[in-house]
């Protein structure tokens, strides 16, 4: 089968541009899956040309001991990856199978897909995860129909040590990289970047690779960063966008919500007042009709209905309606 010539129509990223070279991916490959393969010439590179769909790109892909291997550098965590490498790998094996009719009653073989991340972004994430395709369907399923699983290394210091020390050019790469990162704290990037690379080639780190590609790194390396950070800024802006968004939706319900829960409680606390109120006026009505009562029988010399009425709730309910104090609600 002819081999593909890598990808050069689009601005390398310096990850690809490390990992060009056959004995560099067989390196990279016994690293991750615990092999120790020396046959180089049997690894056949097949990243597409001009492979770019929707501004996303795969880094590189090959073919080897019949696995179809798609590695991707990340500096920046994307949960949509599974989504990102289904759309890629079905290009590619489209490609794979181009010759060959798929109405055959004679089954079709493919070489088996394995898609891996190699991440070294800034964010906090675990040493090591599985994203999956079904991760992002809206509704969820045990056993989805369709899967795709992206298997993603953190490359932090500190992280996967083991590959590390298995690939060395991998492990002078992130080398490399957090040197960038380091000086770019403190100094514009083209600076960094320039001293990394100083820095780097005096200390034998990835010397050869950045002797002789040394303008394309550099140029690179400052474009990578530039557009990181706008991807973070973006992003930053994107949640700020978000939280002010919300917030004020959040205000605007919350100011209804207290409205009707306010008059709710004003009414209640109004009636018991109210009632209160119209306890203590009732009562002060009723002292006062009792007062008159007790006058006029006095008046009259009607003693002894006044004493029966203090003990007989009726008869003085009967004496109040006969000098016509008061009249039971019908």
């Amino acid at each position: 089968m002819e081999e593909q010539k890598v990808n050069r129509n689009y601005k390398d990223t310096v990850f690809r541009m490390v990992f060009h070279e056959k004995e560099a991916l067989l390196s990279l490959y016994n690293a991750i899956n615990g092999t120790s393969y020396e046959n180089a010439a049997d690894l056949e590179i097949n990243t597409l040309e001009n492979a770019i769909y929707m501004s996303m790109k795969n880094d590189v892909s090959f073919i080897f001991q019949f696995y179809l291997n798609l590695y991707e550098h990340q500096s920046t965590y994307n949960p949509n990856m599974p989504l990102r490498n289904l759309f890629y790998i079905s290009r590619q094996l489209e490609k794979q199978v181009e010759k060959q009719s798929l109405y055959s009653t004679i089954p079709t073989r493919i070489p088996t897909p394995k898609f891996v991340v190699f991440y070294n972004g800034e964010s906090v994430r675990p040493e090591r995860e599985v994203q999956k395709l079904s991760d992002l369907f809206l509704q969820p399923m045990e056993e989805a129909e369709l899967e795709l699983k992206v298997q993603v290394f953190n490359l932090r210091p500190g992280m996967n040590k083991g590959i590390l020390e298995a690939c060395q050019i991998l492990k002078e790469y992130c080398l490399y990289v957090e040197r960038v990162r380091k000086y770019a704290k403190t100094k514009p990037i083209e600076e960094a970047v320039e001293r990394a690379v100083e820095e780097c080639i005096r200390e034998g780190i990835l010397k050869d690779f950045l002797i002789s590609q040394r303008a394309e790194v550099t140029a690179m390396s400052i474009f990578e960063y530039n557009e990181e950070e706008e991807l973070r800024k973006y992003r930053e802006a994107e949640r700020a966008y978000a939280m002010e968004k919300y917030m004020k939706e959040g205000l605007e319900k919350g100011k209804e919500q207290g409205m009707k829960q306010g008059i709710k409680q004003g009414i209640e606390q109004g009636m018991k007042q109210g009632i209160k109120q119209g306890i203590k006026q009732g009562e002060e009505q009723g002292k006062k009709l009792l007062n008159e009562l007790n006058r006029k029988l006095l008046e009259e010399g009607r003693t002894e209905d006044l004493l029966k009425s203090t003990t007989d709730e009726n008869y003085q309910k009967q004496l109040l309606k006969e000098y016509q104090l008061w009249e039971e609600e019908k």
